[in-house]
């Protein structure tokens, strides 16, 4: 097993299979002690929450798994806190997928003359480059076919899995009385197909129920049942 880079929330081990390993960390993204899920720094660390957040990622992809959707999970060990996955090749340096169903977060800070905080956004989709630097920003589908990173019939593919994917994770989350305002995912290419990649956890969606916003081990207890990330 080999290092290859620390990231903000996981760091990332090359194995002898050709798969890698992430292993979670208790980081979260966020700015001045808040955590936000669309932000590009870590912001806090709490203890436990490496462990909640793969076992949140284990469960969704599992679900997801079931319902046809390819993605790069093979297995997780919840006690060392890491996850094997199949190797992808990134689209550019990377991109992330946002999709809103309500408006809040950078979303707000960026249309607020236009959009109002929980505003109806009908499962929006946005791209934003993974782009610490530059602050990740949006980039339009035709600044996508033009910069050759995601091409016009892969970007529709995005879209309509994506709007697939977060409608099957705003279902599991509403059985638990909880509602998904927004969620990030990452995308890749693995052997000439498209498959979902990263994390799927309380650390890249903003959830919430009776109409407070539920942070991310408390998202880990309400959909687990687990009084603790251990």
């Amino acid at each position: 097993m080999k290092l290859l880079y620390e990231g903000k929330t996981k760091t990332v081990f090359a194995l002898d299979n050709g798969n890698y390993l992430l292993r979670f960390k208790d980081d979260v993204t966020g700015t001045d002690g808040v955590f936000d899920p669309g932000a590009n720094t870590v912001g806090l660390s709490v203890k436990g929450m490496g462990r909640s957040g793969l076992m949140l990622t284990a469960h969704f992809f599992e679900l997801l798994h079931n319902k046809g959707i390819a993605t790069h999970y093979v297995k997780s060990d919840i006690e060392n806190s890491t996850m094997e996955v199949l190797p992808a090749a990134f689209f550019g340096k990377g991109i992330e997928v946002i999709c809103r169903y309500k408006a809040a977060g950078s979303f707000i800070r960026r249309y607020g003359q236009y959009a109002n905080e929980g505003q109806e956004l009908n499962a929006l989709v946005e791209i934003t480059l993974k782009d610490d630097k530059r602050a990740d920003p949006p980039i339009t589908k035709d600044a996508l076919a033009v910069l050759n990173i995601l091409n016009n019939d892969e970007y529709e593919y995005l879209k309509e899995q994506t709007q697939k994917i977060c409608k099957i994770i705003k279902d599991e989350l509403a059985g638990f009385d909880c509602e998904l305002y927004d969620i990030k995912l990452e995308f890749a290419r693995n052997n000439g197909r498209i498959i979902l990649i990263d994390e799927i956890s309380g650390g890249n969606m903003r959830v919430y129920k009776n109409g407070r916003i539920i942070e991310p081990l408390e998202l880990f207890k309400i959909v687990t049942g687990n009084a603790s990330a251990g």
